[in-house]
């Protein structure tokens, strides 16, 4: 039973969740948006939307080491120095007047080879 555990565990192991994450929300910054599974997508949207968050409110901070703190943190749950620079240079300020929901889910049907449902997850054009 898996009584009072939360989030989804994709039938993957703590490790290979987080490198799953990273993996699909630095291709989601990199590219404006990806296609997976609906449920891979459910799981990175959470992550995703938490690094915009935190990007967006290190740019409002005027404290230089807390926006140095938070590119850092950002900087430990993404690939590559160039996408943490995308999300707090053009990505964030998009955002800037946005109270959350800063991404889309679109379900794309079955794929073909298993009958996965696929869904097209995509940052949200404002």
């Amino acid at each position: 039973m898996r009584h009072r555990v939360a989030g989804k565990t994709l039938s993957r192991d703590k490790d290979h969740r987080e490198a799953l994450a990273r993996n699909l929300a630095t291709q989601l910054f990199l590219h404006g948006a990806i296609e997976t599974t609906e449920a891979k997508a459910e799981f990175v949207q959470a992550y995703a939307e938490k690094l915009i968050t935190l990007a967006k409110r290190a740019l409002e901070d005027p404290n230089p080491a807390r926006q140095v703190a938070a590119r850092r943190l950002a900087a430990a749950r993404l690939y590559g120095r160039q996408v943490v620079k995308k999300l707090f240079d053009e990505i964030a300020p998009r955002y800037k007047d946005r109270n959350g929901g800063y991404t889309r889910i679109y379900k794309l049907g079955f794929r073909r080879g298993d009958a996965a449902p696929m869904a097209r997850l995509e940052l949200v054009q404002d």
